[in-house]
């Protein structure tokens, strides 16, 4: 019943999203969806190095942010089409990654992560010092949006770029699926479960990584890429260990290792800081203890949490059957 439900909840949430800015009337809770979705493109990168591949990367929101720079000075410094430079940006970030991931891989565990969160404090201090090519902590402002294909679409408005972003989302999504579903994905799951003997078994372990690191970097050069042309300025705040670590929260809270895990866990990154202002100055306090809640009572995240909850649904009116 499970497998035949699926396609119909998948279809269910799309039409949901497709469907919301027209009923949404304040506007705002559009922008978070929007936002969300970005988040879920980043979320679903560090799901494959963090969720497949079994290693915890803290520089996602770094290379969000050479996605988002690369992207915007194209733009606006190359006065390349808006289209060209959006496209190109996550191939810039996946090469910039190759050369982050190298020496990063020939350590492991807990190493590897502190690695990662020095490469993403030396993309933030060259963001911020670099100033002849960033302008520092003063950000770019005033970023285009995509120029309108064929004059149809006007994408300075919030609900056509919406739709660009939801589209975008469901193609790397569909990406997602292919990449678990391949002989790839089933490799970086048996590292995920046991790398040494992976290895043994004659699998070039280090190059599998490797990929996994490179895809999981554009996925969030797609992330940065959007964002930027969206918020029309971007400085290196946006991108730091924060954001990094709040991407490794939205994997974990989702589901790790699942398709849909990260899209959930995203929109809870995105939603319940804004949901909590009404707490005032102890809005980080409470959402700090939900996070460590949630961490203790889903360690595998909510969307296996829904499923459990399903299946005692459906036992429950089975036995009363």
């Amino acid at each position: 019943m499970r497998r035949a439900l699926a396609p119909l909840a998948i279809l269910a949430m799309l039409a949901v999203a497709i469907a919301a800015p027209q009923y949404i009337t304040i506007k705002y809770y559009v922008q978070l969806i929007l936002l969300a979705l970005i988040w879920t493109i980043m979320a679903h990168g560090q799901n494959i190095i963090q969720g497949m591949a079994g290693y915890v990367s803290i520089t996602q929101a770094g290379l969000m942010g050479v996605g988002a720079y690369a992207s915007t000075l194209l733009s606006i410094r190359l006065d390349w089409p808006v289209w060209a430079s959006m496209a190109v940006a996550p191939f810039v970030t996946a090469l910039f990654s190759v050369f982050v991931g190298y020496p990063s891989l020939r350590v492991k565990g807990h190493y590897f992560a502190i690695v990662t969160l020095a490469f993403n404090m030396v993309i933030f201090t060259v963001l911020v010092n670099f100033t002849t090519l960033t302008r520092g902590e003063a950000g770019i402002p005033n970023i285009k949006r995509p120029e309108p294909p064929f004059g149809l679409v006007d994408f300075d408005d919030r609900v056509a770029y919406y739709y660009l972003v939801l589209a975008v989302t469901v193609a790397m999504t569909v990406l997602m699926w292919l990449l678990m579903r391949s002989s790839i994905g089933r490799i970086l799951r048996a590292i995920r479960q046991n790398e040494n003997l992976a290895a043994a078994c004659g699998i070039a372990v280090w190059k599998y990584k490797l990929f996994a690191f490179v895809a999981s970097a554009f996925y969030a050069g797609a992330a940065g890429a959007l964002y930027a042309h969206y918020i029309g300025f971007i400085n290196p705040e946006t991108f730091g260990v924060a954001q990094s670590l709040d991407a490794i929260l939205a994997v974990i809270l989702g589901g790790t290792g699942t398709l849909f895990g990260p899209m959930l866990g995203a929109f809870a990154v995105v939603f319940l800081p804004e949901y909590l202002r009404i707490v005032d100055g102890f809005r980080l306090i409470v959402y700090g203890m939900l996070l460590v809640v949630a961490t203790i009572f889903m360690p595998r995240g909510a969307l296996h949490a829904l499923g459990q909850a399903w299946n005692f649904v459906a036992r429950r009116l089975g036995a009363a059957k």
